[in-house]
Parts: C-alpha cells; sequence; structure tokens
C-alpha cells in the first residue's frame, strides 16, 4: 500500500490512534462511522504495512525527575563513515539522548537530551559526549519552556 491508497478513513483512524492509542475497535467504529469489524482490518493493515509502527504511554518526564531538557549540538572531530558510525553507536546505548538529526551546516548534529539536573547534564557533556573519539566539539542550551512537544503527524 502506498500513500495516495490511504483514504479519509485510514487518516481519520491514524489520526485518532496517534492521539490515544488505547482506542478500541468500537470506539473508532463510533468516530469514523465504521463497523469495528472494518476498523479492526484497517488497523491491522495499517500496522502491517508499517503506517502505524507501534503504541507507547507517554510519560510525565517531570513527574519521573528528568525536568531539565538540553538541545546539544556536536561536530563530529573528522568527517567520514566510521567517525559518524562510531557516534551513531555511541547514541543508541545513551537513554537520556531523546532525539539525534544528522544535519547540514555549521554543525554535524542536534540532540534532544533530559537530565536530572544540571549536575547530571554536566557529567553526559564531560564525562561522555566530549571524551568519545568521534566529538571535536559541543555546545549545550537549556530549554527554559517548552511550548509545544508533539510526536503527531498533522493528518
Amino acid at each position: 500500500m502506498t500513500v495516495a491508497q490511504v483514504d479519509q478513513f485510514d487518516r481519520k483512524i491514524m489520526a485518532l490512534l496517534q492521539n490515544d492509542g488505547r482506542l478500541t475497535n468500537n470506539d473508532l467504529s463510533d468516530r469514523v462511522n465504521l463497523s469495528p469489524s472494518q476498523c479492526s482490518r484497517r488497523r491491522q493493515r495499517l500496522e502491517e504495512e508499517g503506517f502505524i509502527r507501534g503504541y507507547r504511554a507517554v510519560l510525565d518526564r517531570d513527574r519521573l525527575g528528568f525536568s531539565l531538557v538540553n538541545v546539544i549540538s556536536v561536530t563530529l572531530a573528522t568527517h567520514n563513515r566510521d567517525n559518524a558510525q562510531r557516534f551513531a553507536d555511541l547514541l543508541s546505548r545513551l537513554p537520556e539522548v531523546q532525539e539525534a538529526h544528522a544535519l547540514t551546516g555549521e554543525m554535524d548534529y542536534i540532540l534532544k537530551v533530559v537530565t536530572p539536573d544540571l549536575k547530571s547534564l554536566s557529567e553526559f557533556v564531560n564525562g561522555v559526549l566530549l571524551p568519545h573519539e568521534s566529538v571535536q566539539h559541543v555546545k549545550t542550551a537549556i530549554v527554559l519552556e517548552t511550548l509545544k512537544e508533539t510526536g503527531s503527524l498533522p493528518l
């Protein structure tokens, strides 16, 4: 199935599920005006085709003690495939890194990192990132306020 084959019912189902992944097929049926069995078949097809990759709980970062959100830019020491792979391997082992994006321009990567406090941020930057062989430069910014945070796509 291609994006062109995703119809308005599929989009509505995906929009509802990305806001609440616990909706049952009966709940979906009421909201999209299809039978529960049609909703079930569509949901299963969307999952099998990879349009729906999974379901997860959204946890409260502050209540769990990760109140500091940090945006960290990283420049690699050398620009080659092996160095980039070493850095990617490092990131895959760091649970405090919530997002990591390779960029064009002045910096190579931008990371979204959560930490409990400034001391933990300092330990992360000075004890994990900077000593790593692939990293040349790190620049950190602390988020003062989050105005919008969503993983939802504009369906």
